[in-house]
């Protein structure tokens, strides 16, 4: 009986979140969206907790802001924002892209994941974006942990020319990200930078154009996960 309540619940909530927070274009859109903003996206949480930090001048990190936050940080100079977590047409993006428009804030979508690793092209775009955007911009994710983490020591490596020793120091749990899980793909893709940087110095760029195998990292980091567990 149990596990048949929890399996209806389970197939509850797949619907809310396959169905609901895709449409803002009337009331009752935007009332169901924004209940899905708040109970599927787990804006609630973020009332308070923002995961915002400064990680070099005029160039930061969050978790997902709200339309609320989002209008603060107009007032900060906010100039662009990029969006990380691709551009599936849902709550959280379709609330951040009407807020932007609003403000005339540039809205930048780039399609990360936290616990599996992209193909080159997505990484070179986001280092495209590093080159051109105007300053002060924002870069979040749902958490600001693991994305945004990523991301975070990418520009440091590539637009503020830090090791990648340093520049790891933004995937930590101080942003609540967690190496021993699988978000420790990210972790290990650094470490295999910093390595082949070692035997070949080499840029960010062009590691990923020419070195980066996004299917043999998988795979050895599967490995090694694996071996760790067993």
């Amino acid at each position: 009986m149990l596990r048949n309540l929890w399996s209806r619940l389970k197939g509850f909530e797949t619907h809310l979140r396959q169905n609901w927070g895709r449409d803002i274009s009337t009331p009752s859109g935007r009332r169901n969206a924004w209940w899905h903003f708040q109970l599927m996206d787990h804006a609630f949480l973020r009332v308070l907790w923002t995961n915002l930090d400064e990680i070099a001048p005029g160039v930061w990190r969050s978790n997902q802001p709200s339309p609320k936050r989002i209008k603060r940080y107009a007032r900060m100079g906010i100039r662009n924002i990029i969006y990380l977590r691709g551009e599936a047409p849902k709550s959280h993006l379709l609330f951040e892209r009407e807020t932007c428009a609003q403000l005339d804030i540039g809205l930048h979508n780039v399609s990360l994941s936290a616990r599996n690793l992209c193909p080159a092209d997505e990484y070179l775009k986001l280092l495209d974006l590093f080159d051109r955007l105007e300053k002060p911009f924002l870069m979040h994710c749902k958490s600001g942990a693991d994305r945004a983490g990523l991301a975070s020591a990418m520009y440091l490596i590539h637009a503020e020319g830090k090791s990648v020793a340093e520049a790891r120091a933004q995937l930590s749990f101080k942003y609540l990200h967690l190496k021993n899980d699988s978000t420790g793909v990210l972790d290990f893709m650094l470490e295999k930078l910093e390595v082949d940087q070692k035997n070949a110095p080499q840029t960010l760029r062009t590691w990923l154009q020419s070195t980066y195998d996004q299917t043999a990292l998988s795979h050895e980091f599967a490995q090694k996960r694996a071996a760790r567990s067993g």
